[in-house]
This record gives structure tokens, C-alpha cells and sequence, in this order.
């Protein structure tokens, strides 16, 4: 496993990652669910979070979008020399993350269109409307129709093109290909290569683990709640003993 960044580096000026985490702990009550977890992620690079049912991925993006479940109680997240740990949820999203979840959480009685606008009212907007149309044709061709009634492809490209809408430096998804066709995972996959040219990083959890890794750079593993690998994704697709371990592939 790579060794994480030096502990001992917490100033803005010696970070070397975009996005670092050091010796996270969180909780859930009582519940011990991230345990001392460390690894870094490079400007514009995806990296997959993977592992069990249990071990503690949503968890993870949950602490970085800096959400109040799970509480954060120990270690550092720092994002481009900016200490993520001191921030609410909301300085965490004006600094640039987003965190779309694994339920998408489109807006009842809202167009696409809307649900898009209304992401853009408060400052900073990222994407225009043109240029998100322009990624997502099919959003384009239905902007007037109804988020929810869209199909569920169309729905995770929404909850996506949502959070280009505001000015994001991390992207981190929750399950985005859960309950998709093959054909519509390829279709998201692309759009997130698309996405990564533009220099966004993004740190996707999901359970289609093959899907995930052929898509990212660099994969880390968590089991129960610890890191148990971190190295390239290629690594991983060609390690069956690791994925048979940890990821029951």
C-alpha cells in the first residue's frame, strides 16, 4: 500500500496533493464507521473508493462533502491548501465540492431546466446551460420536462449536470450506476472522461467495481472502515486475489 502524505505536513505550503485526507475519523453515533483513513487524490485525476456493503465509502464522502452524519472527530482533509476539516457543509461546497448521492435527489415539480437554474442562484456558478446542454443532449432535448419523471439514466446525468451547474474542483459520486443498463453505465463513464478533461477530480464509490476501475486512475480499498489498498486502478483489475479479498469479484 503507498504510504499517504507526511503526517507531519499540515500547512498549506507543504501539501503535496489537491486533496488529502489524514487519519480521518468519523461516527455515526457510536458507531466507529471511518477509521483513520488517509490517502491522497491529484488534481483532475478519478479515483475509485471501493469495497463491501459496510465499509465505509458513503461514509467517507460524506466526511469530505463535510455533512454532519458522520461527525468527524479526528485527522485532517485538506482541499488545493485549504483546510476542508474547519468547514461546514456549506463553506465545503463553495470551496468547490459536491457530493452527488446515491438517490439523487431531484426536485419534485421542477423542470430540468429549473432544477438546473435553481443550483446556479447562489454564487459560484460554474457551467452555463448551454455548455451542460452541449455534454447532456438528452437533457437538452427534455430541459421542460419534469426532473422526476425522467428515466433513471437520465436522472444520475441530471443530478451530475446539477452539480456542474455550480463552480466545482471535486466531484464525488455515490453509486452512480446503480440500476442502470450497460449501455447507459458506458454512456455516464464517458461523460465522466469528459469531465476529468476538464480538470474536475472525482472520487466515485460503486458497488460495479470492474465499471468503476476500468473509469478511474487510482483505487483505494477500505475494509471496515480502513484503508487496505491504495495504488493504480490497473493494479487492482489485474490482482485477483485483492478483488476476490476485498471486493468479492
Amino acid at each position: 500500500m503507498n504510504a499517504p502524505f507526511n503526517k507531519h505536513a499540515n500547512n498549506a505550503a507543504t501539501h503535496p496533493a489537491f486533496l488529502s485526507l489524514w487519519e480521518v475519523e468519523a461516527y455515526y453515533g457510536e458507531s466507529y464507521i471511518v477509521q483513520n483513513v488517509s490517502f491522497n487524490i491529484h488534481e483532475g485525476e478519478i479515483l475509485a473508493l471501493l469495497g463491501r456493503n459496510g465499509a465505509g465509502k458513503t461514509s467517507t464522502l460524506r466526511t469530505i462533502a463535510r455533512l454532519d452524519d458522520p461527525a468527524l472527530t479526528h485527522g485532517e482533509i485538506w482541499l488545493d491548501h485549504k483546510p476542508l476539516h474547519e468547514m461546514k457543509s456549506h463553506e465545503a461546497a463553495q470551496h468547490g465540492i459536491s457530493l452527488v448521492p446515491e438517490d439523487r435527489r431531484i426536485i419534485p415539480g421542477l423542470t430540468v431546466e429549473e432544477n438546473l437554474q435553481l443550483a446556479q442562484i447562489a454564487p459560484p456558478k460554474g457551467w452555463s446551460l448551454e455548455r451542460i446542454y452541449e455534454l447532456f443532449p438528452r437533457l437538452g432535448e427534455r430541459r421542460k420536462q419534469e426532473g422526476v419523471t425522467l428515466s433513471g439514466g437520465e436522472q444520475q446525468m441530471l443530478s451530475i449536470a446539477r452539480a456542474l451547474a455550480r463552480d466545482i474542483k471535486v466531484l464525488l459520486l455515490d453509486e452512480p450506476y446503480e440500476g442502470l443498463a450497460p449501455v447507459i453505465v458506458q454512456e455516464i463513464a464517458k461523460t465522466l472522461g469528459v469531465i476529468r478533461d476538464q480538470g474536475i477530480t472525482t472520487v466515485i464509490v460503486e458497488q460495479n467495481a470492474v465499471a468503476a476501475l476500468k473509469l478511474a486512475d487510482r483505487a483505494v480499498i477500505l475494509d471496515i472502515g480502513k484503508v487496505v489498498f491504495d495504488g493504480s486502478a490497473k493494479e487492482v483489475l489485474e490482482n485477483t486475489a485483492l478483488r476476490e479479498q476485498y471486493l468479492a469479484i
